[in-house]
């Protein structure tokens, strides 16, 4: 048999319950609000100001493509806004040890944070701080939001700002590391093939002291020269020509070779030289990795704790605790007066 219980808390029942039970919920409220106003106070929980970067990556790494290169096809745009690869890309630099480091290095978050340097976990306590008060996400419009919260407001701006700066200096880094490995690779080339058209230019330059300047068209002219002096038996001029017709015939050969050698390089040169004008660019130049929306400012209120909701949840939930306490109390009270080792009063006798 189920056990009966004093009270059966439908609605009426339950505002009857409440209605009897008033003093000492509004007390227990009342209590409540004063103690999480107390224990949300700056004696128990420092107030935090809250600073915010909102920034688009950009879509280009290669400033070469994007401003010089017509070889490449269709140039890339400069002004063109990420799309969400570059905004995980950004994600994945914003949470790099290089700006983690740079940024505690910088601000001494260390001593700001109150954290002892002789500390045997002193890294993990740091660290652990920097991710609660330092943090980054993607936007649902592919931008990246930078998230500051510090006890000092100037301090919190400063920070956010510093680290949206960092992206660039460590995005450039990491580009110009392996631009400059391209580019010395393409120098290397570039001044080897530069030196050997250089020194086949000089053995042209030789060959042409020696008589051969374009040796297709001078033998053809020689020979027909040679034709008619014999026809006209000039002896002088027959020899005159069969010196210059030894020289073609001991040096001709060469000419062809290095001409043709001159014409196929100069062309590869002319290749090489676009390439590694475009290296040397994106070696030695740089560009924004980011579009700024919002810097960040001083905060002019905390944004953490929130009081008032501290406040609603610290109430409804002692409201609530303390009601489940009562119905309790109650139905134990309830079990006991009605339990089987509470004597019944006697019926009285019918006549």
């Amino acid at each position: 048999m189920k056990p009966a219980y004093r009270f059966d808390f439908n609605s009426s029942n339950f505002f009857l319950f409440l209605y009897k039970w008033r003093k000492a919920l509004i007390l227990i409220s009342c209590v409540a609000v004063l103690a999480s106003l107390f224990f949300s106070s700056p004696l128990f929980i420092t107030p935090k100001y809250k600073s915010v970067v909102i920034m688009f990556p950009t879509s280009t790494n290669s400033i070469s493509k994007a401003l010089l290169a017509e070889s490449f096809g269709m140039k890339q745009d400069i002004l063109e806004i990420g799309e969400e690869e570059q905004a995980e890309q950004l994600l994945q630099i914003l949470n790099s040890n290089e700006i983690r480091s740079k940024v505690i290095n910088w601000f001494s978050l260390m001593t700001h944070y109150g954290i002892d340097s002789s500390d045997r976990y002193r890294n993990t306590r740091l660290f652990r701080e920097y991710e609660k008060n330092i943090t980054f996400k993607r936007t649902e419009y592919m931008a990246v939001q930078i998230t500051v919260l510090d006890k000092d407001p100037q301090l919190s701006a400063d920070i956010a700002n510093a680290i949206a700066n960092l992206v660039d200096t460590v995005k450039n880094h990491m580009i110009r590391e392996r631009a400059m490995q391209g580019f010395r690779i393409v120098e290397s080339e570039y001044l080897a093939l530069s030196m050997d058209v250089q020194r086949k230019e000089d053995s042209m330059t030789v060959l042409r002291k020696l008589g051969v300047h374009d040796y297709e068209t001078q033998s053809e002219m020689i020979n027909q020269q040679l034709a008619i002096e014999i026809a006209k038996g000039n002896t002088r001029g027959v020899k005159a020509l069969e010196e210059k017709l030894a020289v073609l015939a001991d040096y001709g050969g060469a000419y062809v070779s290095l001409r043709d050698d001159l014409l196929h390089e100069k062309k590869q040169l002319s290749e090489l030289k676009a390439k590694y004008t475009q290296a040397k660019v994106d070696a030695e130049q740089v560009l924004p990795q980011k579009f700024i929306v919002n810097n960040a400012y001083k905060a002019e209120r905390k944004s953490y704790p929130v009081r008032w909701l501290i406040m609603v949840v610290s109430l409804f939930s002692s409201l609530i605790l303390a009601i489940l306490a009562i119905i309790s109390i109650e139905n134990l009270g309830f079990a006991a007066e009605t339990g089987p080792g509470v004597k019944k009063k006697a019926r009285p006798e019918s006549g």
